[in-house]
């Protein structure tokens, strides 16, 4: 519990964790999906996708009326990085 609460000091948890669930990610991923996943209401990861869309990390491709999610590659390289720090503590 210790190591959960010493990484949502320096992180954000929500966020951290949704570039996780892309990076993880075995399957296609939906914003629903993801909100689930991560225990998040839909509008809020739809705004936090559109930030970091606007920041160049994740892409959305249309796919009839859905969105799938993918990481760019600089969003790959975040996320390995918070993954990274998050088994350091």
């Amino acid at each position: 519990m210790q190591n959960k609460e010493i990484f949502n000091v320096f992180f954000r948890e929500k966020p951290a964790m949704m570039l996780l669930g892309l990076k993880n990610a075995k399957t296609s991923v939906y914003a629903s999906s993801l909100a689930k996943s991560i225990d998040c209401t839909y509008s809020h990861v739809v705004k936090i996708l559109q930030q970091m869309q606007k920041s160049g990390l994740v892409n959305f491709e249309k796919q009839g009326r859905l969105k799938l999610l993918t990481l760019t590659k600089n969003g790959a390289e975040v996320a390995e990085h918070i993954e990274i720090t998050r088994n350091l503590l």
